[in-house]
């Protein structure tokens, strides 16, 4: 990225970690989407967690770097990295808007996606985590703000900051966000650091798929993202001690009761399909859960024919 390659236009988004500009390519051509280390945010931060963010973008530099033009279908495109004000950047291309977002246009409509979309998103997102996967890597933030649209409604995957490879079993510090996290992710082992592996996005995969299809979160979710907006790294711990020790229930009866009625199935066998999908991915333990993504595939395509199946009969 040389100097003065991109203009920027107006802000998009930030974090802590990095900031988001819209950006002209100074040449001319399409704009795109300039991420940069929030230096702000650096200067008052302790020097490991200044190497953290640093590390962090050249390790999302590297592995979109790394990707084929035929692996990049439901991963964001790097158009261009290298330096800014010494730090790692990146310009990204520009897509309309995140699956957040998206959802929210739509009931503010009245509207909603049918169970048919639904199962569409969640097989591009898991087909999307099988290239992260392939390449070595787990993502651990999957989240509809990470997902973003294109014009013909596909969706890409994106934010890379946060992957660990997978070849590191080793137990690591906290990553991703609360509201969106396998219980392994969000609840450390005594050592206070957390095993994840491939299978931890999966959890995440689920609770999308709950989130789309009912447009709620489940409860486990918001308990473990309010546990830490009120008391950060240790809103484990509390909401460990408000359970008895335990874990809150992941996917409760009612839950389930809702996510079907939303779904709209009319037979037991497209019911039992459904949540057979939702249930594999929201396993409490990893080990529960699907191994690959083909697995994954597997259940989507059988929810998708009872679903099929069930449309057939409604319309016969």
């Amino acid at each position: 990225m040389a100097a003065g390659a991109w203009r920027l236009r107006e802000p998009l988004a930030s974090s802590s970690y990095g900031l988001l500009w819209r950006a002209d390519p100074a040449g001319g051509g399409l704009p795109a989407v300039l991420k940069l280390v929030n230096t702000a945010q650096m200067a008052q931060a302790l020097p490991p967690q200044r190497q953290r963010w640093t590390d962090c973008l050249e390790a999302e530099i590297a592995f979109l770097r790394a990707l084929r033009p035929w692996d990049q279908r439901h991963i964001v495109r790097l158009l261009d990295s290298g330096e800014h004000l010494g730090q790692p950047a990146m310009a990204l291309e520009l897509l309309d808007g995140d699956l957040g977002r998206h959802l929210d246009m739509l009931r503010a409509r009245g509207e909603a996606p049918s169970f048919a979309q639904a199962l569409d998103w969640t097989a591009q997102a898991n087909q999307a985590l099988a290239k992260v996967h392939q390449y070595g890597w787990r993502h651990l933030d999957l989240k509809p703000a990470n997902l973003l649209v294109d014009g013909a409604g596909a969706l890409k995957l994106t934010d890379f900051g946060t992957n660990r490879p997978l070849a590191d079993r080793a137990p690591h510090s906290y990553a991703g966000t609360a509201s969106w996290q396998a219980p392994e992710q969000f609840f450390p082992g005594a050592d206070g650091r957390y095993l994840t592996d491939a299978r931890s996005d999966y959890f995440a995969l689920g609770a999308l798929l709950y989130h789309v299809v009912t447009g709620a979160m489940l409860r486990f979710s918001s308990a473990c993202g309010g546990a830490w907006r009120e008391h950060g790294m240790k809103g484990a711990a509390v909401l460990r001690a408000r359970q008895g020790g335990g874990l809150p229930a992941i996917l409760a009866p009612d839950e389930a009761a809702l996510y079907l009625r939303h779904a709209g199935l009319a037979t037991a066998v497209a019911g039992d399909a459904a949540l057979g999908l939702l249930r594999a991915l929201l396993a409490p333990r990893p080990e529960q859960r699907p191994r690959h993504a083909l697995e994954i595939s597997r259940l989507v395509e059988r929810a998708r024919g009872a679903w099929a199946n069930d449309a057939m009969r409604s319309a016969a």
